[in-house]
């Protein structure tokens, strides 16, 4: 590793991304507020500044939601989140679109005592979603993308026919890896995706599984990091057609775990590794 690419990585984890929170029904006139965040700021910091934007009241409780679709189930982050690097992880038609579109947003709401979420004035929210599903109806507006499961464990009815057509509406979302409990199925786009660089390496870093989106690197992370901390041996079955992807699967892990051995820094170990992976697969064949 270069002194360039350290330096690169710095300027990226100081990069500043501007995140759109609308706050609702509670700053009402109010589109939106946007914050200016950078891939460490909290769900906590970006709350503290909409409240000084806004003005809002200080003795309220509030929190940060991320909805995916409208009118879609909203995820509450926790205050430690990192808002930047759920957007990061969002589709690329998201990100180019997330200025005009419905999908794919954070929303500031309202924590009631009792720890629910307090949703103002539900019946107009209602009335609003029942609206939009009439114009969708009609053709006035696009239909909403079918929502996807990133483990198929969560499939409301899971059978060979929801089963594929899931994966299907991931991999045209360009999301290639799926979950099945602990088990990771990838479809080989057969086509370069970035989502594989030191981003992605430090931000699956020990992380609990099914946390962030379906991806290699989490796999790899878990057996890692449960080999450091039972001090066993792990192993990871990679099972595929030929063709499916099998050896850049393996090279994908391997970058992973010497990235995480290694601390970032390059040596002579990954490349090592790698040139024993044909030797290997000729003599398993």
């Amino acid at each position: 590793m270069s002194v360039h690419d350290v330096g690169g990585r710095r300027r990226f984890e100081d990069s500043e991304f501007t995140l759109r929170i609308y706050p609702g029904n509670i700053a009402e006139g109010t589109i939106y507020c946007p914050v200016t965040a950078r891939k460490n700021t909290t769900a906590a910091e970006v709350i503290e500044h909409v409240i000084d934007k806004l003005q809002l009241e200080r003795t309220k409780l509030y929190v940060l939601a991320e909805v995916k679709e409208f009118g879609g189930e909203e995820w509450i982050l926790n205050p430690t989140d990192c808002p930047v690097q759920r957007m990061m992880l969002w589709p690329r038609m998201a990100l180019e679109n997330r200025f005009c579109g419905e999908d794919y947003r954070f929303l500031l709401r309202e924590k009631n005592l009792d720890g629910s979420i307090h949703y103002g004035n539900l019946q107009m929210w209602l009335r609003v979603t029942e609206e939009r599903r009439h114009l969708v109806e009609r053709g006035f507006l696009p239909q909403p993308l079918q929502k996807d499961h990133d483990d198929l464990c969560n499939l409301p009815d899971l059978n060979e026919k929801t089963l594929l057509d899931n994966l299907r509406s991931r991999f045209k979302q360009e999301k290639i890896y799926t979950y099945v409990g602990s088990i990771l199925i990838v479809i080989n786009p057969f086509q370069f995706l970035p989502i594989y660089n030191p981003k992605y390496v430090k931000m699956y870093d020990n992380h609990q599984l099914g946390k962030l989106e379906p991806h290699i690197y989490a796999v790899a992370d878990v057996a890692y990091h449960a080999m450091l901390q039972r001090r066993q041996n792990q192993c990871i079955v990679i099972s595929g057609e030929s063709g499916s992807g099998k050896t850049q699967s393996t090279n994908f892990l391997i970058h992973h775990l010497t990235a995480l051995s290694q601390k970032g820094f390059a040596s002579g170990v990954e490349q090592i590794i790698l040139g024993a992976g044909p030797v290997l697969e000729v003599s398993a064949g």
